[in-house]
């Protein structure tokens, strides 16, 4: 598996689409939280991060796609997916490697948002005046929610050797299972099950742990997700046996 992750991330340094994807990732968030007056920190005049951690998830589902649409579907469309299978590797261990070098791609676009976090920090009154225990719950909830949509950018790529259908059906996936249920949820018609319909969404649980409040449940729906997709995209390869 780590001879997997180790080319699949070297593969995405070497692709201009890697820098492509953390350079819009973090001029979008920058112009978020210091540019746009609507949701502007400076403006606002409360330190916090909440304006990254709303946002975060929206550029994600797309960004998170863009990275994983290749994972698979390159293979694929260049002949070498029957070579990879025939390695000594299990399906799983294969799909995982290709998994964690989406999601620390997707983790290295984070790390310099750290730098916000010491900026608002610095512009508390008084000087520390932030909420750091719903920051750190936030990240960790980004981290969960980039992990689900690596899972299911992979899954993506794995049903088409065509990067951009598998792009545009891993955003579809994304946006279902972030939004998706919430929208649901609150058709007229739902009634008393749209509580239990929300808690399917992704968005329910990152709201849960954005308020600093680590919940095992939480990180069990999460887990559950990711373990989903990779059995999924399992499956897909396995078919090709057949």
């Amino acid at each position: 598996m780590l001879s997997i992750l180790k080319k699949e991330f070297n593969g995405f340094l070497n692709s201009l689409i890697a820098y492509i994807v953390i350079a819009v990732f973090l001029i979008a968030i920058g112009m978020f939280m210091w540019v746009f007056p609507e949701s502007s920190v400076l403006e606002y005049g409360y330190a916090d991060m909440q304006t990254l951690f709303n946002m975060a998830p929206w550029l994600f589902l797309f960004l998170i796609p863009a990275i994983t649409m290749r994972t698979f579907a390159e293979e694929k469309r260049e002949g070498t997916i029957e070579l990879l299978l025939t390695k000594p590797l299990t399906d799983i261990q294969l799909i995982l490697g290709k998994f964690f070098a989406a999601l620390l791609l997707a983790l290295f676009a984070l790390l310099p948002t750290l730098l916000y976090y010491y900026t608002v920090y610095e512009l508390g009154a008084p000087q520390g005046n932030v909420d750091s225990a719903a920051v750190v719950g936030s990240y960790i909830g980004l981290i969960f929610l980039a992990g689900v949509f690596s899972a299911i950018g992979v899954f993506a790529s794995s049903i088409s050797d065509n990067q951009i259908i598998s792009f545009v059906i891993a955003v579809l996936l994304c946006y279902i299972v972030y939004a998706g249920f919430d929208l649901i949820a609150s058709i007229p018609g739902v009634g008393s099950y749209g509580y239990l319909i929300s808690q399917l969404g992704i968005s329910y649980h990152y709201s849960a742990i954005s308020k600093g409040l680590i919940d095992s449940r939480d990180l069990l729906y999460f887990i559950s997700v990711i373990a989903i997709m990779v059995l999924a995209t399992r499956l897909v390869l396995r078919s090709r046996k057949w």
